[in-house]
């Protein structure tokens, strides 16, 4: 007990000096009892709130095509090769690609950057420019260029030397209208093709009126029984100078196809019909019988009374 009387005494004697000195308030009297003295701490500021980010309104923000356009870069590829890019080594000259990721669904996986198709003769075929697809996509397209438009080319006078490639992989809605079903192209699952260059420095084109008719059919014919969708010319206003392709996946294995072959529009040419412009017309225009003048008189008089009538 003794021991305990004794800290009280010191630690109330120390509380007595400091009040005396000024650093801390002095003890206060309640009840005859000296109170402990008080302990100042600093006061603590309330935290500044960090600024929330505010929303881009739509119509203000990029488009995900901005987002995922190209492929995603990355210092590794694929691990090892695919079954199918073991396959596509043999009939095509290739890249393996990263893991193609874009917003929502776009994207896909064993991608290639797809640079020429080699003949049977190993004369290499190139698509200009480089196309990024699918490998199995890029081997549908190796198979059709090597096994059927080759082939074809040689019937126009001369071999097959380049493929025009109007788009492959894009993240997009279908025929690029915003918010529409997303395209085969964003899957990397789709090819444009706009024509064929051969040796002699001629370019086909798939849409061309003036190329052989039969030759665009049989053609036509290769791609849709390659391909799971072939449109063209015809099909919905948007495939009027390309062909596109891909393989899209459909229950039953159902496939479209909508290419028209159409001809060259032919015109009349109509020359001078007078003897000394020494032409004729090609198909004579019937020219409405005069009206009789009594009868084109009785009419205006009737008309005239049907508006007196009207004014009453």
């Amino acid at each position: 007990m003794k021991g305990i009387v004794l800290i009280a005494m010191l630690l109330g004697a120390t509380g007595v000096a400091a009040a005396q000195q000024g650093t801390v308030p002095a003890a206060k009297q309640h009840h005859g009892a000296a109170l402990m003295p008080l302990r100042l701490l600093p006061a603590r500021l309330p935290r500044a709130r960090r600024p929330q980010a505010l929303g881009i309104p739509e119509q203000y923000g990029a488009p995900q095509e901005a987002f995922a356009g190209f492929p995603e870069r990355s210092g590794t590829a694929n691990p090892a090769p695919s079954a199918c890019q073991l396959r596509l080594e043999k009939v095509a000259t290739f890249r393996p690609l990263p893991v193609l990721a874009g917003p929502g669904e776009c994207g896909g996986t064993d991608a290639v950057l797809l640079n020429s198709v080699l003949l049977a003769d190993q004369t290499a075929v190139p698509l200009t420019p480089p196309a990024t697809l699918r490998c199995t996509m890029a081997e549908a397209i190796a198979d059709w260029v090597r096994e059927d438009v080759a082939p074809a080319a040689l019937k126009l006078g001369s071999p097959l030397r380049g493929v025009d490639n109007f788009d492959s992989y894009e993240c997009r809605g279908r025929n690029r209208v915003r918010g529409a079903t997303l395209s085969e192209h964003g899957r990397a699952n789709a090819l444009d093709v706009r024509g064929f260059r051969l040796a002699n420095g001629e370019t086909v084109g798939l849409t061309d009126v003036s190329v052989d008719k039969k030759w665009r059919e049989a053609i036509r014919a290769s791609a849709c029984a390659r391909f799971s969708t072939v449109l063209g010319p015809g099909s919905d206003g948007n495939h009027e100078q390309h062909i596109h392709l891909d393989l899209a996946e459909r229950r039953g294995n159902y496939k479209t196809c909508e290419w028209d072959v159409r001809e060259p529009v032919r015109q009349t040419q109509i020359s001078d019909p007078s003897p000394a412009g020494g032409g004729h017309l090609e198909q004579e225009i019937p020219l409405p019988r005069p009206r009789p003048v009594a009868n084109a008189t009785n009419d205006a008089q009737a008309r005239g009374k049907k508006s007196r009538a009207q004014l009453r």
